[in-house]
């Protein structure tokens, strides 16, 4: 299946590398259309993919079209693009947050075949959670296709539309509160005296390999936890300050927070 990509931003550039590096598409098989061409040709000239020059020549050359334009674009885009698509027959996908697949069906005009898809930004290193939502008329072939895309930079699930605020809440902000669970951890021992990029790279790798260990293990990360920590040791004493300090607490009203602000997006 041929892709086109509306957009050449941050998050198309780490999708279609993905899809690429991965060899799960052939850069021949990718095109790129951007209203500032030159976007467009430096993502064709970092992955060898195709550039398009018009809306209308990358809906003719892709089977699957993906919207990678930020959302305040789409009542613009998608009116004037719809009639090419429609006869076309061509499969949209959107990377959009907070924009349904009825929000985008409506501004088509028809019963177009819409996924929805979810990546966050840990897809730049291949490592994306990601999640994918369909309306009636997609076919299998094509969840498949999307289900190959994903996994090109991540993990991928299907997941009803209703949960996706709350999955964008988790997997959309999460990144940005374990970087700064890093950072905090890197400053801790700052203070304590070592040098911050040593310090970083302690941290990072200590939570890289804590989530694959929670990944690959049948545990619960409470029964993980309690390995951890010895009778009397220094890491229950650190579980219990954080417990004290409120840590999970904070999270909690962190993931009520985004999902609040979700809704009223």
């Amino acid at each position: 299946m041929k892709i086109g990509f509306f957009g050449a931003g941050n998050m198309a550039s780490a999708i279609v590398g993905g899809a690429v590096s991965s060899g799960n598409f052939k850069a021949e098989d990718i095109s790129v259309y951007d209203i500032d061409i030159a976007k467009a040709r430096l993502l064709s000239d970092e992955f060898s993919v195709c550039v398009s020059e018009t809306p209308d020549s990358l809906i003719d050359f892709a089977d699957a079209v993906v919207l990678a334009v930020k959302p305040n674009v789409f009542p613009s885009l998608l009116p004037s693009i719809s009639k090419k698509l429609r006869e076309n027959n061509s499969l949209v996908v959107s990377i959009a947050a907070g924009k349904t697949t009825d929000f985008i069906e409506n501004l088509l005009g028809y019963e177009a075949p819409i996924i929805r898809i979810m990546p966050n930004i840990n897809a730049t290193v291949l490592e994306a959670m990601s999640a994918y939502c369909c309306s009636e008329s997609v076919t299998d072939d094509q969840k498949e296709f999307v289900n190959k895309l994903c996994s090109s930079f991540g993990k991928v699930m299907p997941l009803s539309e209703n949960y996706f605020p709350l999955f964008c809440s988790i997997a959309g902000c999460a990144p940005a509160y374990a970087y700064m669970f890093i950072d905090s951890l890197a400053r801790s021992a700052v203070k304590n005296g070592m040098n911050k990029s040593v310090a970083l790279e302690i941290a990072a790798q200590t939570v890289l390999g804590s989530a694959k260990k929670i990944l690959e293990s049948d545990e619960h990360p409470w029964e993980l936890i309690d390995k951890v920590c010895s009778p009397g040791g220094t890491t229950i004493e650190g579980v219990v300050s954080l417990q004290r300090d409120g840590f999970e607490s904070a999270v909690c009203n962190a993931v009520d927070a985004a999902l609040q602000k979700d809704k009223k997006v």
